[in-house]
């Protein structure tokens, strides 16, 4: 497996304050001296307060120390899923001793170890092991082991032996110190007091305070004036205290040190038998010559042959270094064993992805030979290709469809930036709104954006559909085939993700590939018909995430965006604008984009039945029951209304029963005779 670590996360960047500064102090000393200080260290805290930044940290600073230290980071959930898939391929001992050639590991969430009896086992074989060797690692979690339920006594012990120590919220100073940082990165600039006034709010998590920062940007980008810091308030307030409860840097492989034989001694290697008696200058120098070359030559061969029997020993065809032995001229043998080393870990990285599209190429020879890559990389072509794609974005939703207001001027600027830099500065993107507010149709179209721009699957469903291809892979027991087709998007846009509250394994299998997503830099869009914090049932770790990017609202249509729709339909439909008619329809209550058109389409076709042109008139009829105003007419010299009078009093003249009489003149009532 590939190092990944962010190289955004880096003590650099890490904004030290009173509640994290004993961890930042202890994971620098662990990350100047591995495996000599607080071994194994163990950082705990709540969601989005900063344990994956540090672990990370450490990361970083330990091979900038030391560039040749073997430095491996993984969630907990990865360390499971690798166990699992080497077991099933029948290289278990090799998953372990892959491990034991790390200097530093890294290890986050270590919380989902639950339950788990028989992970708890290798993490305390291999806690033991690198402790032993004097080989650094590093925890987290979000609580103390002790609070970890059904945690091994035996790891509550380990871990205790080394360093347990906790990252609380920042306080106030921090938050501002943290904010101003953040803003600096991003080249924003905002009015004095503002970022103290966000600072001031109920906001304790560093991702919501982020999340904070991203609103506050994208609303000052498309208004007129800088915020202030009471307007501030009241666009962070809305949400702050609501509870209900870059592309990431592929580190270079880990690769096996080799410890390089110390220079020979001439003086010390020629044989004394080689040395004639009358100590002739010229023999012992060639003597000399040939007695250090012997000497080298051998320090080569057995660098090779130790090679040779380590990769032997994991299963893997090592004909391209037994060739050199019969080589007529000396390699660089430190050369060629990282250049066979790192054949290997492409294989290993191919043949993980295979098995996961296709669990019976598992173990296939083809990834087996460093001296072939070609024939394990057509090998996984052909798995990549029976595999069915991720479901796409509609093409009938597109950006230029949607009307841009004052309500949703902010969530389209976003798109568009997501669009043109995905991954890059609001990730993920978060689009709230009710129903028929078009946050789906906007989903779909930065889908379509995204979709031209990148050069691979773009992913786009509802969660329930989510939720449903999970339970059939769970049905079929093809749950890591699944994985692969959605850890192979460039992108993921889920919409209604409100409706994965209470459903824990779907959560779970999105926390695991939003992270994967987010690290590698690609890019998220989600929507929700309340805001991350609202969500029933939605478990911390995903709702910081999710406050962590751009939260945007899409609200209900302003009267400027629904006589904007109206004209677009009937220009599509009719042909023409009637500006009376699209004022009137503008002027109407409607609570979503669909309700505007719905209510036109009634007038449309109310026109197509009486065969009449659509106008305001019709639709005051036809949607509030207002029927038109007679017409008058003009007295006439034979003006008679037609009607006769009731016979229950017997017959009564016409001339009587009085009709319609234009002037106030001729309204005169006339007696019963």
């Amino acid at each position: 497996m590939t190092v990944t670590l962010n190289p955004l996360y880096r003590f650099e960047t890490f904004v030290v304050g009173a509640a994290n500064r004993l961890a930042v102090t202890a994971a620098k000393a662990v990350a100047e001296a591995p495996g000599t200080v607080y071994n194994p260290l163990f950082i705990y805290a709540r969601p989005g307060l900063g344990k994956t930044h540090l672990l990370m940290g450490v990361g970083h600073a330990a091979r900038s120390i030391n560039p040749r230290l073997a430095v491996e980071y993984l969630t907990l959930d990865e360390f499971v899923e690798a166990f699992h898939a080497a077991i099933a391929a029948g290289q278990g001992d090799a998953y372990r001793k892959r491990f034991l050639d790390v200097d530093l590991l890294l290890v986050d969430d270590v919380q989902f170890l639950t339950h788990r009896r028989e992970m708890q086992a290798e993490l305390l074989r291999l806690t033991d092991a690198l402790q032993t060797a004097n080989r650094q690692i590093v925890l987290t979690s979000d609580r103390p082991p002790a609070e970890i339920e059904a945690l091994d006594e035996r790891l509550i012990r380990r871990f205790a032996g080394g360093l347990i120590i906790d990252v609380a919220a920042p306080d106030y100073e921090t938050r501002v110190a943290i904010l101003r940082r953040k803003a600096e990165e991003r080249r924003a600039a905002f009015a004095d007091g503002v970022l103290e006034a966000v600072a001031g709010l109920s906001i304790d998590n560093v991702r919501e305070l982020l999340g904070a920062l991203n609103r506050m940007i994208a609303h000052q980008a498309v208004s007129d004036a800088p915020l202030t810091p009471e307007q501030t308030r009241q666009l962070i307030g809305g949400t702050a205290g609501q509870r209900n409860g870059g592309p990431a840097e592929e580190s270079d492989a880990p690769i096996a040190r080799v410890t390089s034989e110390p220079e020979p001694d001439p003086s010390r290697a020629v044989p004394p038998s080689r040395r004639s008696a009358e100590n002739d200058e010229f023999s012992d120098f060639l003597s000399e010559i040939h007695a250090t070359v012997a000497l080298q030559v051998d320090a080569w061969r057995t660098q090779i042959g130790a090679a040779i029997l380590r990769w032997q020993g994991e299963g893997y065809r090592t004909g391209r270094l037994e060739a050199l032995l019969d080589a007529d001229v000396a390699p660089d043998p430190d050369q060629a064993v990282q250049g066979f080393e790192r054949d290997v870990e492409r294989l290993r990285g191919m043949e993980a992805e295979a098995a996961e599209l296709a669990p019976e190429l598992a173990g296939s020879p083809a990834f087996r030979d460093p001296a072939d890559v070609a024939a394990a990389e057509a090998l996984l072509l052909r798995a990549r290709n029976g595999a069915v794609p991720p479901p796409a974005p509609s093409p009938i939703w597109q950006l230029a469809d949607l009307v841009e207001g004052a309500g949703t001027r902010v969530a389209l600027q976003a798109a568009r930036v997501v669009a043109e830099e995905p991954g890059a500065r609001y990730n993920p993107l978060v689009l709230v709104g009710g129903s028929g507010a078009g946050k789906t149709h906007l989903l779909h179209a930065v889908g379509n954006l995204l979709a031209e721009r990148c050069v691979g699957p773009v992913a786009c469903l509802s969660a329930p559909e989510f939720t449903a291809e999970l339970i059939d892979a769970i049905d079929r027991d093809t749950v890591s085939a699944w994985r692969q087709r959605y850890r192979r998007c460039l992108a993921l846009l889920l919409d209604d993700v409100h409706l994965i509250g209470e459903k824990d394994r779907t959560q779970e299998e999105l926390f695991l590939l939003f992270n994967l997503l987010v690290e590698s830099g690609r890019q998220l869009v989600f929507t929700s018909a309340t805001a991350p914090a609202a969500i029933t049932g939605l478990e911390p770790r995903l709702r910081t995430r999710l406050e962590g990017g751009l939260v945007v609202e899409l609200p209900a249509p302003d009267p400027e965006v629904r006589e904007a729709v109206v004209a677009r339909e009937l220009t599509a439909r009719v042909g023409s604008i009637d500006p009376e008619l699209a004022a009137y329809l503008a002027s109407r209550p409607a609570d979503s984009v669909r309700v505007v058109v719905a209510q036109l389409q009634r007038v449309l076709n109310a026109s197509e039945a009486r065969g009449e042109a659509a106008s305001a008139a019709l639709a005051r009829e036809v949607l509030d029951g207002v029927l038109p105003a007679p017409v008058a007419r003009k007295p006439g010299p034979n003006r008679s209304s037609g009607i006769v009078a009731p016979t229950a009093g017997g017959a009564r003249s016409r001339e009587k029963t009085v009709w319609e009489w234009p002037e106030i003149g001729d309204r005169l009532l006339e007696e019963w005779r």
